[in-house]
């Protein structure tokens, strides 16, 4: 792998591709845009427990 951990797409990610970074535990975010995005896979990287 090239040693990334997190990876923003501006629009939908593929069920492929959620299943592939869920493997790799890789962070995918998709929807990305100023003010909201969507997190699918490993979402403590990016947002804080706070329950």
């Amino acid at each position: 792998m090239c040693g990334v951990e997190i990876l923003f797409a501006v629009s939908a990610a593929t069920s492929l591709a959620v299943e592939v970074a869920e493997r790799c535990g890789l962070t995918l975010v998709a929807f990305s845009k100023p003010g909201r995005a969507m997190v699918f896979t490993h979402s403590t990287r990016i947002v804080e427990d706070v329950s």
